[in-house]
């Protein structure tokens, strides 16, 4: 795990951490913690079929679409390129 310094912390910045630490039954650090992980971190993580997904739900494509769209490809092997 990597190790964060912070230096020139107002004090009451750090008294306020302190504080709020002491809401949540966590130490100073914890909190700094928390804090840094909740602001960096996405709410609600990306799914790579959603995210690869979003631009044909964007044009109207819909999975019968892609159904048609699949039984129409061309599935026989590509030819090996021949160099003689």
């Amino acid at each position: 795990m990597a190790i964060l310094t912070v230096r020139n912390v107002p004090d009451e910045v750090h008294r306020a951490l302190r504080m709020r630490a002491a809401q949540h039954g966590r130490s100073t650090e914890a909190e700094v913690r928390e804090i840094l992980a909740s602001a960096v971190k996405p709410e609600k993580r990306v799914r790579m079929g959603d995210a690869l997904g979003a631009p044909c739900r964007k044009v109207g494509l819909t999975d019968e679409d892609i159904a048609l769209s699949e039984h129409a490809r061309d599935k026989t092997s590509a030819k090996p390129l021949s160099f003689g």
